[in-house]
């Protein structure tokens, strides 16, 4: 099999072309994809040649790990069949020497159906969302973690947090951000410029920017045992002044990246009505635009969510 995806060659260079597919085997799906989303997370540290190394890493390679699209071939006993609709964290399936380190952006893929989340066909493109709310969802679960009474970006990682804080039946948290155009859409909680927030006492702040040099700042505005969490990808060294630390008695904890149970208590979320994708998705191109795509969802500010839709692909 054959089929049209997306190739990131190196840093900026972004195009879409025909890649082979290994065959399907036991315990395997074949979804044709029908909508991809584009992450300004760690798919723009690769457009951007910033990502520090890991296995895996190089170039060229198909980006993308938030696909939605329907299940065309199933083998016997995954529990799935033709006409099902699923997410797919990417997958590694391409022959030719492109590599799927994430591999989503891509119109047929062959996955593991251990990996799949079924959904509702009716979720449309904000199916490809799933695994970004279960990101989300992933920093707020654990044992004893406080919810966030500040949250640090309003971009669609920071929406995602404050929404589930309030399905979790939190009080409202804050939420800074220094764009103003971004300071819209909040349902529920309200939306400041730092420099407009006088408080000092946050209790948890979690930081969805990603933004670096940012923690000496969060650590004077945490109460006395107050907790700071990143929750964005940090490409340079995170440091901090240690003595407002230890005035403080910080604690300091990361969130990586979403497990299995997280997406499955996200999807219950959806289900349920508790949690809404609306109105995360701003942008959407045609697959084969794919390269005006990435820098729109890189560069433009007013860009919460990149959707390459790939139904008119061949």
């Amino acid at each position: 099999m054959e089929t049209q995806v997306v190739i990131m060659s190196g840093p900026k260079a972004i195009s879409t072309g025909i890649a082979g597919l290994t065959d399907p085997g036991p315990g395997d799906l074949v979804v044709d994809i029908a909508y991809s989303g584009i992450s300004t997370g760690t798919e723009k540290l690769f457009w951007l040649g910033t990502m520090p190394p890991f296995p895996g890493m190089g170039y060229p390679l198909v980006p993308g790990y938030e696909s939605f699209g329907e299940v065309v071939q199933a083998a016997p006993y995954t529990g799935f069949r033709p006409g099902d609709h699923v997410f797919v964290p990417g997958a590694n399936c391409f022959t030719g020497g492109v590599r799927g380190l994430f591999g989503g952006a891509s119109k047929r893929l062959v996955t593991a159906a251990s990996r799949v989340c079924r959904l509702d066909a009716a979720m449309g493109p904000e199916g490809a969302l799933l695994a970004l709310a279960a990101t989300a969802r992933h920093a707020l679960a654990g044992f004893d973690n406080a919810l966030p009474d500040l949250i640090v970006g309003h971009g669609t990682l920071g929406r995602l947090l404050a929404r589930l804080t309030l399905a979790a039946g939190g009080k409202p948290p804050m939420v800074w951000e220094t764009n103003p155009a971004r300071r819209s859409g909040a349902v529920g909680y309200e939306v400041l410029d730092p420099e407009a927030d006088p408080r000092r006492d946050y209790k948890a702040i979690y930081d969805a920017s990603g933004a670096p040099g940012l923690i000496d700042q969060l650590v004077g505005r945490l109460g006395k045992g107050g907790e700071l969490v990143l929750c964005g990808f940090y490409t340079v060294p995170v440091s901090f002044a240690f003595v407002p630390a230890f005035m403080k008695e910080m604690r300091l904890r990361i969130a990586a990246e979403w497990q299995p149970a997280d997406l499955s208590a996200t999807r219950a979320l959806i289900e349920s009505g508790a949690l809404s994708l609306d109105g995360l998705i701003t942008h959407r191109r045609p697959a084969a635009e794919a390269a005006g795509a990435y820098q729109t969802a890189f560069e433009n500010p007013d860009c919460l969510k990149m959707i390459l839709d790939w139904k008119d692909a061949k």
